[in-house]
């Protein structure tokens, strides 16, 4: 209602996150098949990501065998992981504004169909030339399956719903990069490098074809202007920062080179920051982060990810090195928190139901970083089933948290500006990961020179499991937070009970803080 001076009343922020909350993000047509498949969009998206997560990490296993087979240095081919780290990153911050552009099913397909080309130009390459330009093809898709994918969720997922179709849509991010590398050295060891990526193929057709089916075509409303000045400025700050980090500590470039991409990106990336200013409709909307579940999403999610972004570099480097495991061995290992994941899907939808997203963000984030802790008592000896306990329990824990935290982001975004959020959100977390190799790999590097050794031993990773704990761990305090309702309609829970329980900001407090950002 307005006030005496004619100016709408601004709302408390507990108030808006409810009325957000309880308005679904686009409501299905009426006879759509979204209505009668609710279930089957969340299956279709994750199986797409779970092509692209997969793809990206089970390369890594069979380089020698591709180096051979097109007559490259093995070294030289480390262009192809590097390629496709750089167009992930390039064209990432891209995907909201095609989205909104071209709509979301649209784009969403054509993201499958650009990736199994470049998988099919992979298969056939010939030359280190030919392969690394097929990966960029493949980046260009990845780029936008992965926020494309998560705007589709959430524009045909009514709110109430989206907990249980998110978990669906973080299992993949999650046991693609555990499961990457052994499937990798079977296919290369047992069949043939090529079906690495033929094996994309069918997926990609059935995938599109479910797509054009069960997907309704859901145009946006709100056409902006292209950005290309941002474009091209966030583009670049985004792989400079992303790539360098990806390298640092990993003895592949020269120390100048690496520190030269990460101030380069993080020139980019300040000079995008004044120029969002001047423009209507950036391509990357960090206005966003006024909105605090937005911001606890992205900022804490980002501290989160990061010491979980740590593990796949971490644990089969250090059960190869310090356990004298093979990678198929280790990667058997490895796949136990693939599968506390996978069983984390039964139970996200009732546990945030049951406490609310604040209490499950914070608690699961100290309950996720011991875990990751615990893996820095690792030694050669232990009992395989006392590392695997770890890791399955880690891993349930760590897919729980990635579910309420992909969720929140998306409470208190109105449906148009949907596109940008999911674009932001996807920045984020890959830079996240690319930060969470660097702290790792920088500490067994410290490691390492502390003791004055030139090879790995398991208490040489030690420090590092610690030190992304730690971090992983910080991130309670960006939920602590968040208004004790936080999402309440989102996770089906009473806001009456949530408000109940003691809140970290007194509401005047919020409102105060919210009038200074606004």
């Amino acid at each position: 209602m307005p006030c005496r001076n004619g100016s709408p009343q601004r709302k408390a922020p507990a108030q808006r996150i409810r009325q957000n909350a309880r308005t679904p993000a686009v409501s299905p047509p009426a006879g759509s098949s979204m209505q009668h498949h609710p279930r089957l969009v969340p299956l279709i998206v994750a199986c797409a990501l779970f092509m692209e997560n997969l793809d990206s990490t089970v390369i890594a296993t069979s380089l020698p065998a591709i180096a051979a087979d097109i007559g490259a240095n093995p070294l030289a081919l480390k262009l192809a992981v590097t390629s496709y780290l750089l167009s992930l990153a390039v064209f990432i911050p891209a995907s909201g504004w095609t989205a909104d552009r071209f709509g979301a099913r649209r784009v969403f397909a054509a993201a499958i169909f650009v990736f199994m080309l470049g998988s099919i130009g992979c298969a056939f390459a010939n030359s280190l030339e030919g392969f690394v330009v097929a990966r960029i093809v493949q980046g260009i898709g990845g780029a936008m399956m992965t926020p494309v994918g998560r705007l589709v969720l959430v524009r045909t997922i009514e709110k109430r719903e989206l907990v249980s179709a998110m978990a669906w849509v973080t299992i993949p991010a999650l046991i693609g990069p555990v499961v990457g590398p052994p499937v990798g050295g079977f296919i290369t060891t047992y069949a043939s490098w090529h079906w690495i990526f033929l094996i994309n193929i069918p997926i990609g057709i059935v995938g599109i074809v479910l797509v054009l089916i069960y997907i309704d075509p859901l145009p946006a409303e709100h056409q902006e202007p292209f950005d290309a000045t941002g474009m091209l400025l966030a583009g670049a700050g985004v792989a400079g920062l992303a790539f360098g980090l990806s390298v640092a500590g990993l003895d592949i470039l020269p120390w100048q080179i690496v520190v030269a991409l990460v101030a380069g990106g993080a020139t980019a990336m300040t000079a995008y920051l004044f120029h969002a200013k001047t423009v209507p409709a950036p391509i990357l909307d960090f206005s966003l982060l006024r909105f605090a579940t937005f911001r606890a999403s992205v900022v804490g999610g980002f501290m989160f990810r990061l010491g979980i972004g740590a593990l796949p570099f971490l644990l089969p480097l250090m059960l190869q090195t310090g356990f004298n495991m093979s990678p198929f061995q280790s990667g058997l290992v490895t796949f136990a928190g693939a599968l506390g994941a996978i069983g984390m899907k039964t139970v996200a939808a009732r546990t945030i139901k049951r406490f609310g997203f604040r209490r499950v963000l914070i608690v699961n984030a100290l309950l996720s970083a011991v875990l990751i802790a615990a893996i820095a008592i690792f030694r050669p000896g232990m009992p395989v089933s006392v590392l695997i306990l770890i890791l399955l329990v880690g891993g349930f824990f760590r897919a729980l948290e990635f579910t309420a935290v992909n969720t929140i982001a998306y409470a208190e975004i109105e449906e148009r500006r949907m596109s940008r959020a999911t674009a932001l959100a996807s920045v984020g977390q890959q830079l996240s990961i690319s930060a969470g190799v660097a702290v790792g790999a920088l500490m067994v590097e410290l490691s390492l020179t502390f003791r004055g050794a030139d090879t790995f031993t398991a208490a040489d990773f030690t420090p590092a499991f610690l030190v992304v704990a730690a971090i992983s761990a910080a991130s309670a305090l960006w939920f602590w937070r968040l208004p004790a309702d936080a999402g309440a309609e989102m996770s089906g829970r009473s806001p009456a009970n949530a408000e109940a329980e003691p809140n970290a900001e007194p509401i005047a407090a919020a409102e105060t803080s919210d009038r200074r950002m606004g």
